[in-house]
């Protein structure tokens, strides 16, 4: 399928670890930025982290930086979010999303949006 597949939530500890998997069966697989949304009750989806095709460029919000790592595999068409420290308040659906184009920490701009992995982190 098209879009992509979210997996590796799940329920954690404060100060934990979780990672999450984004897998994606697009044909142009590596060419895609690939990005990494997250939406908590009751609020707007917000920009967590981006990568480009080769992994060169990364960005991050400011609230998961030192925290969260992404990072890809073009040969396995696979991104990872490594997500350490977490907090209650990394408690999100998070979204895995695919863009052919260049504006990674602009939401409207992802045109394959997967169904998202709940992550919840208690206190």
């Amino acid at each position: 399928q098209v879009q992509p597949v979210e997996s590796g939530g799940g329920l954690v500890q404060a100060g934990g670890s979780l990672r999450l998997s984004c897998a994606s069966s697009l044909r142009t697989f590596s060419r895609y930025y690939i990005g990494w949304f997250r939406q908590a009750p009751g609020k707007e989806r917000e920009f967590v982290a981006a990568i480009n095709w080769s992994g060169s460029s990364i960005f991050y919000a400011d609230s998961v930086k030192g925290r969260f790592t992404i990072s890809r595999d073009n040969a396995k068409s696979t991104v990872w979010l490594q997500m350490n420290s977490l907090k209650p308040e990394d408690t999100a659906v998070y979204y895995c999303a695919a863009q052919y184009g260049s504006s990674p920490t602009t939401k409207s701009e992802y045109q394959y949006w997967g169904q998202g992995t709940q992550v919840t982190v208690s206190s």
